[in-house]
């Protein structure tokens, strides 16, 4: 049978896809905007139909109905990264939460440890070989796509056909719907004084020729903009925005000196622009593959001069970095921080930045503290911590001891705090 005949075969509405979910199903749906909205809003406009169903996804963008903290008995959401649309439902305990290194995610899928009966997923349009791109996000998706008992594809002319491990053939598809709707676009975070003073820093402790993993935020993206007169910068990062798409464009990002995949830009997922999205689509130069290929401490640090830059909530005086959670309250999840940390350390002339504001809530609060807020998810350990980068300045913690540590984030610390934190060093006997 041609992959024509079966795409026709297998194409309806949205309501006739659910028929593919049965009561205490698990669904598995991509990070973010590659998350498929019309087969979503049919499943919340239908939820009452269902019994025990849940939704598993890391960084869902819409406010589904199936996030009604009032139907959780009929389809409930499980977080695997918060966000905005999520976050209250993990404060109240609507949703609930499935903590791991999003690299280690499709191991955890294949094991059988985190459940896949469907996949929901957004793709490009089918090729002349009968395969579909899953181009904004691969993800953790390709190991639930081979796991799922059903996988149900709403495919979209605006979803770039992007190369890399990130395809799936009609034969492996149970049900598809079509829409045309634009893909969901995330602009950039704004960036203030006290996160360009941070940027400039950390891009000044960037070499030509260092390969960047960039995470999200207004920080990472300040970092970014101050690499335009860098050369022969690479890719090779869980996230792909604008940010990188700038340097791209403006020449600064070559990867010809990349250790591991030279003259390709590596990501698993993507989140920006539609001009973003349509410059991924069918470019030789950017591949998208399964998290536990982009974001593995192996691979990734094959590549020399790995810098990764990440964002944190807290630290404390020993470098644990909350960047989750606000005491015991989720915000956000573990992501790819601790990944990517690691993979730097392991680089050759790698350098991993944790970066943060020293305050928050108008200078009233030290995000530097003696010891972390009781409750506090710890997302990269003492052990791995290395760079932290504040507007006050650079600590290096890495193969330091407890005192100097102190000493070091201490000095970074907003000023009308540093005696603070140096009085509360004495007490805990570290100074």
């Amino acid at each position: 049978m041609s992959a024509q005949h079966l795409y026709q075969q297998k194409r309806g509405t949205a309501d006739a896809a659910l028929s593919q979910v049965r009561d205490g199903d698990f669904i598995v749906v991509p990070t973010a905007v590659g998350e498929p909205p019309a087969l979503l809003t049919a499943l919340s406009e239908q939820r009452r139909n269902f019994r025990d169903v849940k939704v598993g996804q890391i960084l869902v963008v819409r406010k589904y109905g199936f996030l009604d903290p009032t139907t959780t008995e009929h389809v409930r959401h499980v977080a695997y990264f918060f966000s905005g649309a999520s976050r209250a439902g993990g404060k109240d305990g609507s949703i609930d939460f499935i903590p791991s290194y999003f690299s280690e995610m499709p191991s955890l899928i294949e094991r059988g440890l985190m459940p896949a009966d469907v996949v929901f997923a957004l793709a490009s349009p089918m090729d002349e070989h009968g395969y579909f791109s899953l181009g904004l996000t691969a993800d953790y998706t390709m190991a639930a796509i081979a796991k799922a008992r059903a996988v149900v594809l709403e495919v979209n002319p605006n979803v770039p056909y992007a190369f890399g491990n990130c395809h799936i053939h009609i034969s492996q598809v149970a049900a598809l719907v079509e829409n045309d709707a634009p893909v969901m676009e995330v602009g950039l975070p704004t960036i203030g004084p006290v996160q360009q003073a941070i940027g400039k820093y950390v891009a000044d402790m960037i070499d030509d020729g260092s390969t960047l993993q960039i995470g999200y935020g207004g920080i990472p993206d300040a970092v970014v903009m101050q690499l335009t007169d860098k050369r022969d910068l690479g890719i090779h990062t869980e996230m792909i925005g604008d940010g990188i798409l700038t340097l791209i464009e403006q020449g600064v990002v070559t990867n010809r000196k990349k250790n591991f995949m030279p003259g390709k830009s590596i990501a698993t997922f993507a989140l920006g622009s539609k001009k973003l999205y349509q410059f991924i689509h069918r470019n030789p130069g950017i591949e998208m593959h399964p998290v536990d290929f982009t974001n593995d401490p192996y691979t990734a640090g094959q590549n020399d001069k790995l810098m990764a830059i990440n964002a944190t909530l807290q630290i404390d005086l020993l470098g644990q970095c909350g960047s989750e959670s606000l005491g015991h309250v989720p915000y956000s999840g573990t992501g790819g921080q601790t990944d990517f940390v690691r993979a730097a350390n392991r680089s050759k002339g790698g350098k991993a930045f944790i970066v943060l504001p020293s305050t928050a809530k108008d200078d009233t609060i030290s995000r530097i503290v003696p010891t972390l807020t009781p409750g506090t998810h710890v997302s990269t350990s003492k052990n791995d911590i290395n760079y932290v980068v504040t507007e006050f300045g650079v600590a290096q913690l890495r193969g330091k001891s407890a005192k100097q540590r102190a000493q070091e984030l201490i000095s970074i610390a907003h000023p009308a705090f540093r005696a603070e934190l140096t009085e509360a060093a004495r007490k805990m006997g570290v100074l």
